[in-house]
């Protein structure tokens, strides 16, 4: 079964789309389940491999795998409807390409989110900030959640109160000063 799966592999590439071939290969592969360990590990080094070949390209800015480890009760769901169902695989198929469709989304929003962080700094590359005002300016375009005071300032930086409230009022003062300009 695993040289008729690799002959398959490294058959016509324009027989299949890349991006099936990479799901029907997942799928495959844990069905024919050769070793006793390790096969989900061989598993998504195949479908990276695959997906590479898709792309033209060894760089890769996604990580299909941590999408499905973030997907893995549904992953598991439809891997058990695939491999114990009819031998129509479409559904397994289209989950598979949702969940790379999101993996490349993630990529983007983190690209995106970089773009942002840069821009900004780059733009604010005169301002003189303290070492702890540069720790939770960075903290919030990572996408702190919640509200910011001055007691959550002195936790997150080890600081007394009083330097907090400095820190944040200075801030504030840079903020006017640039408003004014």
């Amino acid at each position: 079964m695993m040289q008729h799966f690799f002959e398959w592999i490294e058959g016509d590439a324009s027989a299949i789309d890349p991006l099936v071939k990479a799901a029907v290969a997942h799928l495959w592969f844990l069905t024919i389940h050769p070793f006793d360990d390790g096969n989900g590990r061989l598993c998504r080094t195949v479908t990276e491999m695959l997906l590479s070949r898709a792309d033209d390209t060894s760089q890769r800015y996604y990580s299909l795998s941590s999408e499905i480890l973030n997907h893995r009760k549904d992953y598991y769901a439809q891997l058990e409807k695939a491999q114990h169902g009819k031998s129509d695989i479409t559904e397994w198929i289209t989950w598979f390409l949702y969940t790379l469709r999101s993996a490349l989304n993630v990529a983007l929003e983190k690209t995106e989110n970089t773009m942002r962080k840069v821009r900004f700094w780059d733009n604010h590359k005169d301002l003189k900030l303290n070492e702890r005002q540069r720790k939770v300016l960075n903290m919030l375009l990572d996408g702190f959640e919640g509200k910011l005071n001055s007691s959550k300032w002195y936790k997150i930086n080890h600081c007394s109160q009083d330097t907090a409230i400095r820190d944040l009022n200075d801030l504030v003062d840079k903020k006017s000063a640039a408003e004014k300009r």
